[in-house]
């Protein structure tokens, strides 16, 4: 129905997960979860199955549907084991459903999967991951398994329990003949718009009457003329299991669009369907029918999500809320108490009880229920269950109404269990204990199933989905009288073939087998042992006696073992251990083995102690090593530092060459430490960093510097710092050559050279990080290019976009943050300076259609007004004048609202830099005033024919194509400013003030007929003379058009104008159209227009046709009476008329009419339409060529092009491919 509308959330589908600067591991592929404590299975979501994943849960919690599966033996399916046989016939689709299930009710996993079900199903992996419709699906699933089941004991399995039967009849009046048409019915589909509840939907279907009367009558064949008749539909059989679909979704005409209804619509747990059968001699209890499925969709039109609310029959899910586990005696049917006494039915029961008659008027029943609940019926019960009387009346099984509806009472064979129930329930509610549980019947265990997870929920949850976004969609009712055996009451192998109960069987050990062997493998992780007897303290940082390799042993542990465990573990491995024993977090830094935190606490488990798979341990005995104190914790952290210094000579004198040494410090000491290091009394520490313009230099260091620490300093491993004798005033910086290794680069943009100034490179490469400032990557391009340092005061970067425009300009000040800029981003130098930030970069050009590339450019203030900029923009585009006005291009780069404040500042109508003005020439209206263009439409025939050469013309098809007279023009007038409160009738006369009006001879302007022009085609009719034009709501971009009149002319608002031709008898051709209002306070209905059609020409009704001409299709669509009738339901009229589909009558529209008594045929159309249709054909053929030669062409090039964003996929039909087994 609606097919790839709905796109799935795939958040939950990836199993992929990915931690920066983790180890990944290879697994092996783990085996599924086992079942939550609902003890209930799901079904995983192939990434768009949530539809078939609800409505087979559905299925599988119908157990007569289920168990009549079952009991389809391999004799008459055959085996899967045989599927690619060529000769055997195995009937696929049944068997993978039993395996479905069979998984579903035995094996002890979190989600089934219907990989295979699909597969058989012959469906592509985009198939499983586009999502259709479940009522479709429903209808498609049941009509494969029919087949399927053809020649088997099962072949009436689906025509069984789901298929009813509906009877149509119409009753003439006059001799009461009775004309019937008997369907069947898989489902039931309701409607669900401008309607309430279930109940409603069913008694405007099942209840009320069509009547055909006045100017909408039945023929009867008995009596052989046109009668009034009644015509109405009841349910003649009902099948074991009501399946109804809600129609949701709709389409919108005016807005040509799709919508969902998410109105409040209500259906009880229980109905009675008595009052929609024809046959209501049976006992109530055959019409009774229980709710067990909620297929409930989430989401819109274009996507969502369904998930499935469903009561678990046979009890066979542990229906216990989770924050109740831990209170496993709590009975969940004590949950029901409160909403058994707030049931209205029990409540009314009640009250009657009380009556010494059992009777009471039903008003007074209204009012003794205000005065118990303190609430009225209205205002409490009234939006769920309906009136007080169609309550009564649909529970007739308990309450009875008289003939005249004033007064009800109870059933007598109901009032002693009616009394019983309530003193029940009185007493429930009356003590804290609940020896009468066991007196009424178990509480319903509801669950929702959402594809793998699976919740219990409350019978009130089921409220939530009456309204909304997410809201009930398909409906499943199973009879009342249908009662399970009591061995199948939470008993899963109840009726399971052998042979599925055996491969369960087998599949479970599988599953527990697979599940210990990945747990051991998911709970282990591998520690590296770093023994400290084998480790000695050197240079600020543990290193190996001998060797890594003789230093340290692998250890396989299980992470769920305490600390405790593990300590023991190494005592044992290590049997020449004395003495304590301490374990330490320890990893590897540039200087050696850092220890950074001792693990405390034996009874912790070693995920609790946060260790991560592959950690160093260090062994020791947590005070020294080889008899060293050792520091430990981040703080002390060793960094290993570069430091340069002046070298010593052979005597011991200072020589002038720097000397680069390694040298390991605490993070934690001071700078000043550096000088005890080199055994240097004092000097100045100079640190290395490199400029914006990519030059490295020297920063010293005060003296109350040298007291912080390496880290509080910056300094980090790798650092370089130089030690310079503080006596010494010339600095060697200078004497050397650059020893000095560059920064790492972090991240780097492209520059191009667009100055038009010649360079050695065309585009050069500038290193820079987020906090780069753009001046300094400007900067460094022009020395890059080897510019002129000139530009450096008058030149710009400007971001290119994919496509190869300039976009707008980057401050000087930004950072490459908060420019936006992305690394690896083109950058264009420029000339010209940036816009500071108060100033506004413009893209602006002259009329409405730009071509890209055509725009010119501007810096303007942000605080100009409207005004100045126009005028800015004039003097840079050459043009004068002060008849041009500012519109904003919009978003699909057309020409939006115009600026109208043009004393508003740029700033306070929210311009941006890089918005696109656009120079629209006509000045425009003040405030309040509108500016309308005004046409002359031409109609046809020759009293008003009229042409003028100076002026526009649009020349276009109106009424049957290929007649020259069919042929209507507009002319442009000129135009008016008139003010919005003026009228119609207003801008009438000032319309027949412009020079070019001078030329028609119009009396008034009662003869001048108005609309809309709409695709240079008259569009909505202005009808009312004195209305103000802003009531019309007309926009700033309205056209009118004005029709001259041979009278005057006064429409009422239910008054239709149509253009009505008579076909031209033996020819294919129409007369000149006349004019026709159409009245249509009686309805919308085609017998209205018919009767008003026929009175019109002096026919009779029954001895013409009409059709309405469609001149973009070059089509007429004929109206009949039998396609629109009116039902009547309380003086009310439905919806559908000819407004609606498939005709959208309105104002202007061209109706042919055929005088059957002269031509008899149903051919409307024109040798023109002929042509039409052809012309059309020959262009779609044309178009679909030329769109086969882009994809060809486009494929060929693909490599090189950029891929386009991806579209909405077109609708697909669903479908399920059988093999034939007849």
């Amino acid at each position: 129905m609606f097919g790839d509308l709905f796109e799935e959330d795939y958040s939950s589908v990836s199993n992929n997960h990915y931690g920066k600067g983790k180890k990944l591991k290879t697994k092996t592929l783990e085996p599924s979860a086992p079942r939550e404590f609902t003890n209930l299975s799901g079904i995983r979501n192939q990434g768009g199955t949530c539809y078939l994943n609800s409505l087979l849960q559905t299925l599988h919690f119908t157990p007569e549907f289920r168990e009549a599966l079952f009991s389809l033996g391999p004799e008459e399916l055959g085996s899967l084991e045989d599927k690619d046989k060529p000769d055997a016939k195995v009937r696929i689709i049944p068997l993978q459903l039993q395996r479905l299930f069979a998984q579903l009710l035995l094996l002890d996993q979190e989600a089934a999967s219907t990989a295979d079900l699909t597969d058989s199903f012959g469906w592509t992996s985009n198939e499983e991951m586009r999502q259709h419709d479940v009522q479709e699906l429903n209808r498609i699933l049941f009509s494969a398994l029919e087949t399927s089941l053809v020649g088997t004991s099962g072949h009436d399995l689906i025509n069984r329990l789901y298929h009813g039967t509906i009877v149509n009849q119409v009753v003439c009046k006059d001799c009461k003949n009775v004309s019937e048409k008997q369907e069947d019915f898989l489902d039931l589909t309701v409607a669900v718009k401008n309607v309430s509840s279930l109940e409603d939907a069913l008694w405007n279907m099942y209840v009320e009457e069509e009547v055909f009367d006045y100017d909408n009558l039945y023929h009867c064949g008995t009596c052989d003329k046109l009668v009034k008749a009644a015509k109405s539909a009841k349910l003649r059989k009902l099948p074991p299991f009501l399946t109804v679909s809600l129609l949701r979704f709709n389409f919108d005409f005016v807005k040509c669009e799709r919508y969902k209804e998410t109105s409040c619509y209500t259906f009880p747990l229980r109905i009675n369907l008595k009052p929609f059968c024809e046959q209501s001699e049976l006992d109530d209890l055959e019409y009774m029918y229980d709710l067990f499925s909620v297929i409930i969709h989430k989401g819109g039109c274009y996507g969502g999500h369904y998930h499935v609310y469903i009561k678990d029959v046979d009890h066979l899910g542990n229906w216990q809320f989770q924050e109740d586990k831990s209170n496993p005696d709590v009975n969940l049917e004590d949950l029901q108490s409160e909403k058994e006494i707030d049931d209205p039915l029990m409540i009314l029961k009640a009250i009657l009880l009380q009556e010494e008659s059992n009777q009471i008027p039903v008003d007074q029943l209204g009012q003794k229920l205000l005065k118990k609940k303190g609430v009225s019926w209205n205002k409490k019960y009234r939006k769920q269950y309906g009136p007080l009387r169609k309550f009564l009346q649909l529970h007739s099984q308990m309450f009875q109404l008289s003939s005249d509806e004033r007064t009800v009472s109870l059933l007598k064979d109901r009032s002693l269990q009616a009394e019983s129930d309530f003193q029940r329930s009185d007493q429930k509610t009356s003590t804290s204990e609940s020896p009468g549980l066991n007196d009424r019947p178990s509480c319903p265990h509801w669950f929702d199933i959402n594809d793998a997870k699976v919740q219990p929920i409350k019978e009130k949850d089921i409220e939530q989905q009456f309204q909304g976004k997410e809201s009930a969609y398909m409906l499943f009712y199973r009879k009342s009288q249908l009662q399970r055996p009591p061995e199948a009451r939470a008993n899963p192998r109840y009726r399971v073939p052998c042979h599925l109960l055996n491969e369960m069987d087998a599949a479970n050990i599988e599953l527990q087998m697979k599940r210990a062997e990945c747990d051991s493998t998911n709970n282990s992780f591998e520690l590296h042992l770093h023994l400290g007897p084998h480790y000695h303290f050197f240079n600020g940082a543990l290193h190996p006696v001998v060797s890594q390799t003789e230093s340290m042993w692998d250890l396989t542990f299980d992470k769920r073992k305490t600390l405790g465990d593990l300590r023991q573990s190494i005592f044992q491995l290590l049997e020449f251990w004395e003495g304590d024993m301490v374990l330490s977090i320890a990893k590897f830094v540039p200087a050696g083995l850092h220890v950074y935190q001792t693990l405390d606490g034996d009874d912790l488990t070693l995920c609790e102690t946060e260790i991560a798979d592959g950690e160093d341990i260090f062994v020791w005995n947590g005070v020294e090593v080889g008899g060293i104190q050792i520091p430990t914790g981040s703080d002390c952290e060793p960094l290993l530092l570069n430091v340069l210094h002046l070298g010593t000579s052979s005597e011991g004198e200072e020589s002038q060459q720097l000397v680069e040494s390694p040298h390991v410090f605490p993070s934690n000491a001071e700078l000043g430490t550096v000088f005890a290091a080199l055994s240097v009394p004092e000097g100045v520490v100079l640190i290395n960093s490199t400029t914006s313009l990519g030059e490295e230099s020297w920063t010293a260091l005060a003296k109350e510097d040298l007291k912080k620490t390496f880290r509080e300093q910056g300094l980090r491993n790798g650092s370089t710092v130089l030690i310079q004798d503080s006596n010494d005033d010339s600095s060697f910086l200078t004497k050397q050559g650059k020893w000095i290794t560059s920064t790492n680069e972090i991240d780097w943009l492209q520059v191009k050279n667009l100055c038009q100034l010649e360079s050695e490179e065309e585009q050069v490469k500038i290193s820079a990080t987020l906090n780069t400032v753009v001046f300094d990557i400007r900067t460094k391009a022009i020395k890059e290019l080897k510019l002129m340092k000139e530009l450096a005061e008058n030149s710009c970067l400007r971001p290119i976009d994919r496509k190869g425009k300039l976009l707008c300009p980057v401050p000087d000040s930004y950072t490459l943050k908060e420019a936006e800029l992305k690394p690896g981003s083109l950058l264009g130098l420029c000339p010209g300076k940036a816009p500071t930030s108060s100033q506004l970069f413009l893209f602006f050009a002259v009329g409405s259609d730009v071509q890209p590339g055509t725009e010119m450019e501007i810096i303007v203030e942000e605080t100009v007004s409207v005004r100045g900029c126009l005028k800015i923009m004039l003097e840079k585009s050459g043009l004068s004048g002060d008849t041009w006005h500012l519109r904003k291009m919009d978003w699909c780069f057309e020409a939006g609202e115009p600026l109208c404040e043009e004393d508003a500042t740029l700033k306070e109508l929210m311009i941006c830099s890089g918005d696109t003005l656009l120079l629209i020439e006509g000045k425009l209206p003040p405030l309040g005033f509108l500016k309308v263009p005004i046409w002359w439409y031409q109609p046809r025939g020759p009293w008003r024919h009229w042409h003028h050469q100076d002026q526009m013309d649009c020349t276009f098809a109106q009424g049957a194509p290929g007649d020259r007279q069919a042929e209507v023009s507009l002319h442009y007038l000129g135009d008016i400013e008139i003010s919005e409160d003026a009228t119609l009738g207003e801008l009438k006369s000032q319309a027949l003030t412009l020079p070019n009006f001078s030329e028609f001879p119009v009396p008034s302007p009662a003869f001048l007929r108005a609309w809309t022009v709409e695709y240079k085609r008259p569009g909505r009719l202005l009808r009312v003379h004195q209305q103000q034009l802003k009531e019309y709501k007309l926009g700033k971009r309205t056209e009118i058009c004005l029709e001259p009149l041979q009278k005057e002319e006064h429409l009422g608002p239910q008054d239709v104008l149509l253009r009505t031709q008579m076909r031209l008898p033996g020819k294919r051709a129409y007369a000149l159209p006349v004019d026709l209002v159409w009245d249509t306070a009686r309805g919308w209905t085609a017998g209205s227009l018919r009767q008003r059609v026929a009175n019109f020409c002096s026919l009779p009704v029954e001895k013409i046709e009409i059709a309405k001409y469609f001149p973009e299709k070059f089509e007429w669509l004929p109206i009949s009476s039998w396609n629109q009738q009116i039902t009547k339901k309380k003086k009310k009229k439905k919806q559908d008329n000819l407004q609606g589909a498939p005709y959208y009558l309105k104002d202007g529209d061209t109706i042919g009419i055929k005088n059957l008594l002269l031509e008899d045929d149903d051919d409307f159309s024109t040798d023109g339409d002929d042509a039409g249709r052809g012309q059309q054909e020959l262009l779609a053929l044309g178009r679909k060529q030329s769109h086969e030669a882009l994809r060809v062409q486009s494929s060929d090039n693909v490599s090189g092009a950029e891929m386009p964003a991806r579209p909405r996929g077109p609708e697909a039909s669903l479908s399920i491919r059988v093999g034939s087994f007849r």
